[in-house]
């Protein structure tokens, strides 16, 4: 037995407080007034008896709760053998199961080696766990051989990426919760792509010792589809062709001959042959990709040449579907918004919108709810009809694009948006003629496309209070340099309306006139129509989103590539996102009542499989001595005997327990005494 910190026992001196608090202190006289000292006798009084110790039963606890204390700041620890304590550990197996332990046979070589360590794990007690993007746990802490062997075989490959610094995180979660060492055990390629961003995150507790078992020593060369750019919708029969873009990559391959092709609902549509240089990459182009209406799974393959073929296709999917109508109704005589707005959707939206233009006289005759969303364009009028059916149009969901434009300078308030109308902006009238935009939400999708429309100039706009009316406050999204609201949009009802409050026209700005405009437009109108797809293609472990704010009561869908519904009946009601885990095809209706689909990729950075040099393993480890063949000694089993000697283990929380213990006892007794006392002065 020893102390690891024995000048703590200096503090026992302290142990002398208790003795001089159960010493009566000098006796003490309370002095009273009488008439006369002529009846007292004058004599000693004995002190004695005030200057033995009393109450020894307290003075002993005060003592040992004292000498506890100081011996638990000591830290003591006994010799015991490592056998014995070998006994007292958590065997942590973890065998990576990420996208890039499918190459070859590295999964079933990393199953095999955990399997031998099991062997020769003693009477330890074992827990098997998976690690691919996360660990996930098999079995809890046994010793049973049978379950922990089955639960090795019945770890199957997997689709993410291996992250070590989320490993170690979840095994520093572990350990705070486990009060025995831990030996963990890691069964892996040893991908250098799985190391984290800084070395600190993967940290492990000193209660964790580190062991790896690498199932190969090199790297192999890999070739790989790395990305594929395709649009994730097409619209309508004579749609312009659309253009698909591969990079093909190679890691730590020679120069090759790659044969890529293009294949569209399991048919091959096109093949192309490129030429890959040595540990580099290459572009392919196929000018036309053919879908029928409906959506189609698409995908870019190369030949296999490696030992990694699951990394030699890349999953997009692509919808083929009429395009959406949207309505423009524009002040009588305006020829100039519908010329502007109608060549912005055809030059950027790929025909994704059929515009139909109209002037107000002829709206009355119109279904709102026929077109995906409409525009308002420099009215003077609106007429009460067709304002009472545009206010239901968007309380009910839809959407509605305002541009106040120099008519609705006469009103006092902006119709639908309901925000009223402060005074007219003339900037033809100031010496520059025009007003910038002073500042702008990078947030919103239409500014953040068109980089917050830089150098527009604006001649004319409405100042208009975006407090509270008619459903709430409005969000100002850009304003002027004279901090006059330009772009603002307001939710009422289950729809939203943008108002913009300038015009649409080249005579109230240029903004049609600069490049700023097509992207605008174009985001907009995506915006308001709601057809943003969530993208024809993804990465295992993204996360989908199913519902919105709006959509807490909508049930969604959710079907895997293996044909499976993931999701309960309880998360189907209420669940906001869903998060990717395998790769495939997943099917989608989302809360809205719309269907997706979407192609899920591995991670390309799974696609590299060079290892991480062992210096760099054995300062995980702990360890900077490296064994034969650049191995670092840790890796040696522990499956082998344990050579006998003596570790020092620390029990000073048990002291700590038996300090609490004196603690309470002697408020107890101190409590009796203090009560005794009183009886005895009464």
């Amino acid at each position: 037995m020893g102390l690891f910190a024995p000048w703590f026992l200096v503090a026992l001196a302290g142990l002398t407080l208790p003795l001089y608090l159960h010493l009566l202190k000098k006796l003490k006289s309370t002095a009273r007034p009488v008439p006369s000292l002529m009846f007292f006798e004058a004599r000693t009084q004995a002190s004695t008896h005030h200057r033995r110790l009393r109450y020894f039963l307290l003075l002993s606890l005060r003592l040992l709760w004292l000498t506890l204390l100081i011996l638990a700041f000591a830290n003591p620890f006994i010799n015991r053998n490592a056998a014995v304590l070998a006994s007292n550990r958590l065997v942590l197996l973890v065998v990576d199961n990420s996208f890039s332990m499918r190459a070859g046979n590295r999964l079933a070589d990393a199953k095999a080696a955990a399997m031998s360590v099991l062997s020769g794990k003693g009477a330890a007690r074992a827990q098997v766990a998976a690690f691919g993007s996360q660990l996930r746990l098999m079995t809890q802490p046994i010793e049973d051989q049978s379950a922990l062997r089955a639960a090795v075989q019945a770890i199957q490959p997997g689709d993410g990426h291996g992250n070590f610094a989320e490993l170690a995180r979840a095994v520093r979660a572990m350990a705070e919760s486990v009060h025995t060492p831990i030996e963990l055990h890691l069964f892996s390629d040893m991908q250098r792509g799985d190391l984290a961003a800084t070395f600190s995150d993967m940290a492990l507790p000193s209660s964790v010792k580190l062991v790896t078992h690498a199932v190969v020593s090199n790297a192999q060369p890999n070739w790989t589809v790395e990305s594929v750019d395709a649009p994730g919708q097409v619209w309508g029969k004579d749609a312009k062709p659309v253009r698909v873009q591969a990079v093909i990559a190679g890691y730590g391959t020679p120069a090759a001959q790659r044969t890529v092709s293009l294949v569209v609902n399991g048919k091959t549509t096109a093949t192309k042959t490129v030429a890959v240089p040595a540990n580099g990459r290459a572009t392919v182009d196929f000018p036309a990709l053919e879908v029928p209406y409906g959506f189609s799974r698409c995908e870019v393959k190369i030949d296999a040449a490696d030992a990694l073929p699951a990394d030699d296709l890349r999953r997009f999917a692509v919808q083929r579907s009429d395009p959406q109508k949207a309505l423009l109704i524009h002040n009588y005589g305006d020829n100039r918004s519908p010329l502007y707005v109608g060549a912005a959707l055809s030059a950027a939206a790929q025909s994704a919108f059929s515009l139909e233009s109209i002037n107000v006289n002829e709206a009355a005759d119109r279904r709102p709810s026929n077109y995906a969303f409409i525009v308002l364009s420099d009215l003077s009028t609106l007429p009460s009809l067709l304002e009472n059916s545009l206010t239901q149009y968007v309380r009910s969901g839809g959407s509605l694009f305002i541009a106040a434009g120099t008519s609705a300078g006469g009103r006092s308030q902006i119709p639908i948006f309901g925000a009223h109308i402060i005074e007219t902006r003339d900037y033809s009238r100031i010496p520059d003629r025009y007003m910038a935009v002073g500042s702008s939400d990078s947030s919103y999708p239409a500014v953040a496309k068109a980089n917050g429309w830089p150098g527009v100039k604006f001649f004319y706009a409405l100042d208009v209070d975006p407090g509270v009316d008619q459903g709430g406050v409005a969000r100002v999204i850009v304003r002027l340099a004279d901090q006059t609201p330009l772009l603002l949009e307001k939710r009422i009802g289950e729809g939203r309306v943008v108002l913009l409050t300038s015009g649409l026209d080249n005579l109230t700005n240029d903004f049609p006139l600069n490049p700023a405009f097509v992207p605008f437009i174009e985001q907009t109108a995506r915006y308001l129509a709601g057809s943003e797809r969530q993208g024809g293609a993804r990465i295992v472990d993204a996360y989908l989103e199913l519902r919105n704010a709006r959509e807490q009561t909508q049930g969604v869908e959710v079907t895997d590539p293996e044909g499976k519904r993931p999701l309960t009946l309880g998360e189907a009601a209420s669940a906001q996102s869903f998060q990717l885990t395998e790769a495939g095809y997943y099917q989608l209706r989302l809360a809205n009542g719309r269907r997706d689909e979407v192609g899920v990729n591995p991670d390309p950075k799974e696609s590299n499989l060079d290892v991480i040099p062992g210096d760099v393993l054995a300062l995980w480890q702990g360890n900077g001595s490296q064994g034969k063949g650049g191995e670092s000694s840790q890796v040696a089993s522990a499956s082998g005997p344990v050579t006998p000697h003596k570790t020092p283990q620390t029990f000073w929380w048990y002291v700590m327990l038996l300090v609490l213990v004196a603690a309470l006892a002697e408020s107890a007794l101190a409590s009796r005494y203090l009560g005794t006392q009183r009886e005895e002065s009464g």
